[in-house]
């Protein structure tokens, strides 16, 4: 689940990727999903667990965690994913004061933005490192902890400057498409760290991007090898599905994801800090807010929400003690289509960039039997002229 220090950077790179996949989906993906509304109707009145991310410094939430939403937090029987942004003494009272409270606490691991910040291929080492200093920090604390989520996305900071170097980008992202072996050592050090993490008696939950669904489908690690992005699972696979990047979209991406996951995380209710990309990429008001909590919950009992602070600002956390859990979506048809087209191209691209070698080498190798049978042609043509050339003397 992203950090808003990071969400704006997260948002163009995010964007551009879309854009750039809806188009091949538009060229890819031809088969229609049907013309009709989908109804998503609710698993019942009982409402979902909640888990809501905050990733705020440690200054920030002595202000945050106030008494009454620790009251509201317990009464709406939710639950913590505090990052661990540091391991300081001052951090570690506030997870007392929650534990104290009844508060159930994910640790949500991240790393210092040098080192990326989020979980990837490239720093498999110092994401160990980072497990290791915050189960000291636990132990010394005296700190409880459900669980430890490993959020695994790409160090966008490495494509931060891609419009100033698009060619030392490019080339990178090229070594690393076909560095195969760069994804086997990835999910050996990432099994082997959730192994560790297990044995310290946490269970681990991955959060994971929606498009690691279609790369499976498509039985590819292009994504992998490109983007540094892991395909390993611990207890709770997590997925990623907010519609704040796609407003048109709306909750069609949960519904068109949401059946290959464990469990749905649904956002973002913050802004990133950047007015124009605000515009233009708003977060989620109350009415899509709480239209994504009950298709989501259609698929998952416990629903990730990115971010508490987000929530807070806009009033969202009151309000979430009297929705309707039974109450029905009705997702439009030309949203679900767009959903479905989206996963179909996502999936189509990668099965043809997993292929591309291949089609290359067809390639090659059609065109080396197009120059044997024209040579040969021309060499039989040449053969027969010469024939006809001889005297008749010669030809007997």
């Amino acid at each position: 689940m992203p950090s808003t220090a990071h969400f704006s950077v997260r948002i163009r790179i995010f964007t551009v990727g879309v854009l750039a996949t809806l188009l091949c989906a538009q060229v890819f993906a031809t088969t229609r999903s049907g013309d009709k509304d989908l109804v998503i109707r609710s698993n019942g009145q009982e409402p979902p667990r909640l888990t809501f991310a905050c990733d705020r410094s440690t200054p920030e939430l002595a202000t945050l965690f106030t008494p009454q939403l620790i009251a509201d937090l317990k009464e709406l029987h939710a639950g913590i994913a505090l990052s661990t942004e540091d391991f300081s003494p001052a951090r570690a009272q506030v997870v007392q004061q929650l534990n104290a409270a009844g508060i159930p606490m994910t640790a949500w691991i991240v790393l210092p933005k040098e080192q990326g910040y989020y979980v990837n291929a490239s720093n498999a080492r110092q994401t160990a490192e980072r497990f290791a200093e915050f189960d000291k920090w636990t132990t010394a604390n005296g700190l409880r902890w459900e669980a430890v989520g490993l959020d695994i996305e790409p160090n966008f900071s490495e494509f931060s400057n891609f419009h100033d170097h698009k060619l030392r980008v490019v080339w990178a992202m090229l070594k690393r498409a076909v560095d195969a072996k760069r994804v086997q050592r990835a999910r050996e050090a990432y099994l082997m760290l959730i192994g560790k993490i297990r044995s310290r008696g946490y269970s681990v939950q991955t959060y994971q991007l929606e498009f690691i669904v279609p790369e499976r489908k498509a039985h590819s690690t292009l994504l992998e090898r490109i983007l540094g992005v892991v395909d390993v699972r611990g207890d709770d696979e997590v997925l990623m599905l907010y519609s704040s990047f796609n407003h048109k979209m709306g909750a069609a991406i949960i519904s068109q994801f949401g059946p290959d996951t464990q469990t749905v995380a649904v956002g973002s209710t913050a802004s990133s800090g950047d007015a124009a990309m605000d515009k233009k990429y708003p977060p989620l008001d109350w009415d899509e807010f709480s239209r994504d909590l009950l298709v989501a919950h259609h698929f998952s009992p416990v629903i990730g929400v990115y971010s508490l602070e987000g929530c807070v600002l806009q009033g969202f956390i009151p309000r979430l003690k009297t929705i309707d859990w039974s109450r029905s979506v009705v997702i439009p048809a030309s949203s679900v289509q767009d959903a479905f087209h989206f996963a179909r191209g996502v999936q189509s691209v990668l099965w043809l960039g997993s292929h591309l070698l291949y089609f290359v080498a067809f390639f090659l190798l059609a065109i080396i039997w197009f120059v044997r049978m024209f040579i040969n042609w021309r060499r039989r043509k040449r053969e027969a002229r010469m024939k006809k050339l001889q005297p008749a003397s010669a030809r007997r």
